[in-house]
């Protein structure tokens, strides 16, 4: 498995983690940082998934403002928890991570729905996100 899939899937779980405990998503990556520096069972945490998971963290209500705008028919609270974090790691990697080809995040995105969700999800989260894609260039700006 690539470096970078790894790490994707490891920001993913992060923010799975996050949601389902309905903590901050900078104390649960603390928390994976700490034991993967106290157990050695435990997977580092690499550059690339600290990168995605402070982007996010960064730019969440920006996120979830867009995935409850362009979501036809589901609101953030109705979506599975799976879907809901996979779609939040795929938008910020799509709108705000200018080195990854916009292909790639949606694929990425659509592989972690295959692999953890349901099987309507990853016909779903690819397009939403490509949905998102069309739209980059007006996405980035800040809510008012």
């Amino acid at each position: 498995m690539a470096a970078r899939n790894k790490a994707r899937k490891r920001a993913f779980q992060i923010l799975f983690e996050a949601d389902q405990r309905g903590a901050d998503v900078q104390s649960v990556l603390a928390d994976w940082m700490r034991h993967a520096r106290t157990d050695p069972r435990q997977p580092p945490v690499n550059e690339y998934t600290l990168q995605l998971v402070e982007g996010y963290a960064e730019h969440v209500e920006r996120i979830d403002e867009l995935l409850g705008t362009y979501s036809v028919g589901w609101t953030l609270d109705r979506m599975p928890t799976v879907d809901r974090n996979v779609l939040r790691l795929g938008a910020y990697e799509l709108i705000w991570v200018d080195e990854t080809p916009d292909a790639v995040a949606i694929d990425e995105a659509v592989q972690l729905a295959k692999e953890f969700s349901t099987d309507e999800s990853p016909a779903f989260v690819n397009g939403l996100l490509a949905r998102l894609k069309e739209l980059k260039p007006s996405l980035r700006r800040e809510a008012r």
